[in-house]
């Protein structure tokens, strides 16, 4: 996943756009970078790497030298951006939110074209360079933008820095968000809103999907209007999305609180304590706490001083090494109890594996964990989620290798909570992870805690019902 801010100011943005780039770090860990544009200095842009720091101590330098009332910063987990090109439309600078399925497809129609690709990405072209390039075949920017939604396949919501202002384009179907803010002399733009309230903006309006705006400091102008169909990825609400932050309206750790009380309302198991697995855990355990009556206690704690998200490192044993490093389990709350362990979902099982470990060597009596989703059945095609580089890594897939003795295996059933396949294969991957009991998510029930209707949400990863 990726996020990005901008800001139009009638004074100087470049504090603004520094802060609120910050505040989407939950979404990224390998890239990040700040473009501006003023009259006197021109465009202006730097990129670091965020693989041996953080975006604040990376950028604090870079602050001084920079000037502008017009800027965007973008964190990324996969490519360097934001990119700098110079085209028929003029000068401007790109930062997208993507995940392009098709990137080789497209990248082959280029060098048909005899066209040059000057960055990469992971030995591959850099997809917001890519981005730039389709944008760039428009006769306007509008008409570039409508190229992309046409021609990429996944999901892509773009930001554009021009001298006039920013042109912001929300990913055709949807899938991630791009929010309006407004204050007194500037407006800003934002896939997280949490990163509007410290700056003092105030939530104007949401962007539907497809749509086009551009951005002034005295105010915004619609480009394209809307698209009818939406598929906006469920999974804001469930794991990605910082918990002030609000989708359609809809605040994140509300809809967590829902997801946990949910789940309490389907269970009949007896527990000493209630637990989230932190961090996005925290908010369903206390829905789950608040309906089932159970105290909410805090037998792992986070050590966060040091310790980075757990996938940063590229290196699986690297990461699995942070991750059991960061959670410090207190034997105090854990030993001769019984509890109820609230995660957001299930993708390896790998890290839950370790944590679960810890618990028993802690001396709990009983693990009863609860899953905010359903299992995750198919490999996510449109964000990447389960960030997996073969189906048969997620815990669901494995365990259906074991029950049916091969791979590949159509995982419809498998994904239907009323078929015995499904009870059979979370059986399965509660032996695997040596847990006292294992409930997910019904997905009619977390589609009720978002509060919109499923044609409108992206659900693929649990049922494969959603399209390009």
């Amino acid at each position: 996943m990726s996020g990005f801010f901008g800001s139009v100011s009638q004074d100087d943005c470049v504090a603004d756009v520094f802060y609120g780039t910050d505040y989407h770090s939950h979404l990224g860990t390998k890239r990040a970078g700040l473009a501006f544009y003023s009259k006197t200095k021109g465009f202006q842009r730097a990129i670091h790497s965020l693989e041996d720091g953080y975006f604040r101590n990376k950028f604090e330098s870079d602050i001084a030298g920079f000037k502008g009332n017009i800027g965007i910063g973008v964190i990324s987990d996969t490519e360097a951006q934001p990119i700098l090109v110079t085209s028929h439309l003029g000068r401007f600078s790109v930062a997208t939110v993507s995940k392009i399925a098709n990137i080789s497809e497209l990248e082959e129609r280029f060098m048909k074209m005899h066209r040059t690709f000057a960055e990469t990405s992971q030995g591959s072209v850099n997809p917001t360079e890519l981005v730039a390039m389709l944008i760039a075949e428009g006769k306007d920017f509008v008409s570039g933008i409508e190229n992309v939604y046409n021609l990429v396949k996944g999901s892509c919501s773009i930001l554009i820095l021009t001298e006039n202002g920013i042109i912001a384009a929300r990913d055709r179907l949807g899938r991630t968000p791009i929010v309006i803010g407004k204050k007194e002399n500037a407006y800003a733009v934002s896939f997280e809103t949490c990163a509007f309230p410290n700056l003092n903006y105030e939530i104007e309006k949401f962007l539907g999907p497809g749509e086009v705006i551009s951005l002034s400091a005295n105010g915004y102008e619609q480009l394209r209007k809307p698209n009818e169909k939406m598929q906006v990825c469920s999974f804001l609400w469930v794991y990605y999305g910082y918990p002030p932050s609000f989708y359609e309206g809809i605040n994140v750790d509300e809809c967590r609180y829902k997801c946990g009380a949910a789940l309490a309302k389907n269970d009949t198991n007896e527990a000493d304590f209630v637990a989230g697995i932190p961090d996005s855990g925290v908010g369903h355990a206390i829905g789950y706490s608040n309906e089932k009556g159970i105290p909410l206690k805090r037998p792992y704690s986070k050590y966060t001083p040091t310790w980075p998200r757990s996938f940063m490192p590229q290196n699986q044993s690297m990461r699995d090494l942070v991750a059991k490093m960061k959670l410090i389990p207190n034997k105090a709350i854990i030993k001769d109890k019984r509890g109820v362990f609230l995660d957001d979902s299930i993708v390896r099982g790998t890290q839950l594996q370790d944590n679960v470990r810890d618990l028993h060597e802690a001396g709990i009596q009983e693990v009863h964990m609860r899953i905010a989703c359903p299992p995750l059945t198919y490999p996510c095609e449109f964000l990447n989620f389960s960030r997996s580089r073969s189906n048969l890594d997620l815990a669901t897939h494995k365990a259906v290798e074991q029950l049916e003795g091969k791979v590949n295996m159509n995982m419809s059933e498998y994904s239907d909570s009323n078929n015995p396949k499904y009870h059979e294969m979370v059986e399965q991957i509660r032996k695997n992870l040596d847990l006292t009991s294992l409930k997910f998510q019904k997905l009619d029930d977390l589609v009720e805690a978002i509060g919109l209707p499923k044609d409108k949400l992206c659900t693929h990863c649990w049922d494969g019902s959603s399209y390009f």
